[in-house]
């Protein structure tokens, strides 16, 4: 009984100090935030004396905030709606379809997951550069890349998720008169509610956080993301380090309350589509 308490009180320690751990990025990112200069330079953990407002305004104006944020939502949003109904019709299909090639093709997207985005950067930069498809600078380009990127572990989850829906509902829809795309939208796509938004918050918070892509896709000022806007606060001899702290606040503040608001939903839909 004792052993057990002491084991007890120091997975809790254990849990404290890793909380700490986590937290202590934005504690440095969010007081600094609200410092001068001088004050970041002296000492950068210590409680601001004083909080700088005029740091978020300036931050806002340099780094073109509205414009940036207007890119970000575009970009995220467009590329989530296309992730979680083109993965889950491919999913729907291939758990549906029994055959050597539906497998093949299922093993092939659980494959993908395990190739690094770095090894085939270059290629695609290359491939969507202006002498082939020309696709670079625009928004069209990079939310083709982001779809082709999160659709491996989207289509996993999702076909995991199909196997637990009855059959025979479908079956009753069919005998009815739906079609394959009334069957989709009209049963399928309703019953697939949990695990979408898993998926729309798995990809959303990597889609809206990316900055290498955007540094690769997108060069021309006005269409820059967020996490890209917040690159021209370092110049190449000098950084302007708290304007760049207000700048992080404001870029992480929407995907943060966007996780907060569906985060029940991701431990949910996690389980039910790999266990099922």
């Amino acid at each position: 009984m004792r052993n057990k308490k002491i084991q007890l009180i120091i997975l809790e320690v254990l849990g404290v100090l890793l909380g700490l751990l986590y937290i202590s990025p934005f504690y440095i990112i969010i007081i600094n935030s609200f410092k001068s200069k001088k004050e970041f330079l002296l000492n950068t953990l210590s409680w601001p004396n004083e909080l700088l407002l005029d740091n978020y305004l300036k931050a806002m104006d340099k780094m073109g905030f509205l414009t940036a944020f207007k890119n970000s939502l575009i970009v995220t949003v467009l590329s989530l709606l296309l992730i979680v109904i083109l993965s889950s019709m491919a999913a729907w299909m291939l758990a549906r379809t029994k055959s050597k090639l539906s497998n093949v093709i299922f093993y092939s997207f659980v494959a993908a997951m395990l190739i690094p985005f770095q090894s085939v950067m270059l290629p695609l930069v290359d491939l969507f550069g202006v002498n082939k498809l020309n696709l670079i600078n625009t928004h069209f380009g990079i939310i083709f890349m982001y779809v082709g990127f999160g659709a491996s572990l989207s289509v996993f989850l999702f076909h995991g998720f199909v196997k637990s829906v009855p059959i025979s509902l479908e079956e009753a829809a069919t005998i009815d008169g739906c079609n394959k795309l009334q069957l989709y939208w009209k049963i399928v796509f309703p019953l697939l509610k949990s695990i979408s938004v898993t998926v729309a918050i798995l990809n959303g918070m990597w889609i809206w956080n990316d900055f290498l892509l955007p540094s690769l896709v997108l060069q021309k000022k006005e269409l820059r993301t967020l996490p890209l806007s917040t690159k021209y606060f370092f110049g190449a001899y000098q950084a302007d380090w708290t304007l760049a702290m207000a700048g992080l606040v404001l870029a992480i503040i929407p995907i943060i309350i966007f996780y907060l608001l569906a985060q029940k939903q991701i431990i949910k839909g996690v389980l039910a589509g790999s266990i099922k």
